[in-house]
């Protein structure tokens, strides 16, 4: 199988090529490769694989890319949240107009085969949440007034009660609350409308907190993981926004290459939570952390928030696992504990 890997030099992307190779595939990577990202091709990324320096945008370029391959693996992408509404148009032209145009130049070459796309838990907005007196409840959207109170958790719309959260699934209604949640939801919305066109299977992954080696280093983008761990490197305590009691889903980065491998070789149609199926909160993960660095700074709980966050979010992953028989194998104790002194990837400072 020839298979083709957007963003295959980046954090993700570089473990699918990785665990496809070691399936045995020919592999394909489609990659900017750009200056702000990547310095140079590193040594990370699997010589056996033919690597294009190709921008999603550049669609004459890309039609040349994505020639008789047999299967589609989609990773690129602008990642995390972003800094404020100033960063929009480089997330709708990197994750919407970049997919759009690779759609465009693989209808071109009458591609028909296996699609398949990164999504993020992030087009939940928030979590699953339960009111013991009202049942089910979706909480709106939370009010700069209340986080600065101090307010953190969501309240029943009804009665004003704390909620408790609950596993979402991925029939959950979906609510994306930044740019880059929108923009991985209309990412699937275009790959599912290529599906229907075409006749490929198309299968979204939406991955929850994705931690591991290779991840990008001291940039405000990264995930929270690897922010921890730049803190700590430095001699930093791990700041830690709220009061550290966010729930979330973490999952190392070999266990999502396995699950793309497996959606690849699937006929399953339609969106996958990608997650260990354990929830963990970011206070938790910034104390195993700094255990982890043995006798650095301790975590430190600032209040501080981001507007565009969401309290909990935390998977079932029972339908990955019996649509394509997908079960994270890292536990959080070795992942986190293995993470502290895995290889980052530096990248270009910020202007």
């Amino acid at each position: 199988m020839r298979v083709l890997v957007t963003g295959g030099v980046g954090f993700i992307g570089s473990h699918v090529v990785d665990a496809l190779l070691a399936e045995g595939a020919s592999v394909v990577v489609v990659d900017s490769m750009r200056a702000d990202v990547h310095h140079g091709v590193p040594d990370y990324l699997d010589r056996r694989a033919d690597l294009r320096a190709v921008d999603l945008t550049d669609e004459d370029r890309l039609y040349d890319a994505v020639g008789r391959v047999d299967a589609v693996c989609h990773q690129a992408a602008r990642v995390g949240l972003g800094m404020d509404v100033g960063d929009i148009v480089d997330y709708v032209r990197d994750n919407d107009l970049g997919t759009a145009t690779m759609l465009r130049a693989l209808w071109r070459r009458q591609f028909t085969g296996r699609l398949v796309v990164a999504s993020s838990m992030t087009v939940y907005g928030e979590g699953k949440y339960r009111c013991p007196d009202h049942g089910s409840q979706r909480p709106p959207a939370r009010r700069a007034e209340d986080l600065d109170a101090g307010q953190f958790d969501p309240r029943c719309p009804r009665c004003s009660r704390v909620l408790s959260w609950q596993p979402i699934d991925e029939s959950e209604p979906l609510d994306p609350r930044n740019v880059y949640a929108a923009t991985k939801l209309h990412t699937e919305h275009l790959a599912f409308a290529f599906g229907r066109e075409t006749g490929s299977a198309v299968c979204a992954l939406r991955y929850h907190n994705v931690y591991g080696p290779r991840m990008p280093r001291d940039t405000p983008y990264a995930g929270v993981a690897a922010i921890f761990r730049s803190a700590l490197e430095g001699g930093r305590p791990p700041l830690v926004f709220e009061d550290g009691g966010q729930q979330r889903d973490f999952i190392h980065v070999t266990d999502v290459a396995e699950a793309n491998v497996r959606a690849l070789n699937s006929s399953f149609t339609g969106p996958l939570n990608v997650a260990s199926g354990e929830s963990h909160s970011v206070g938790e993960l910034a104390h195993a952390m700094a255990k982890a660095f043995q006798g650095h700074s301790p975590p430190r709980v600032t209040g501080a928030y981001r507007l565009g966050d969401v309290r909990h979010v935390v998977a079932s992953s029972a339908r990955a696992e019996a649509a394509i028989g997908f079960k994270a194998n890292t536990s959080f104790d070795a992942g986190v504990t293995a993470f502290a002194h895995a290889e980052l990837r530096a990248v270009a400072a910020l202007p």
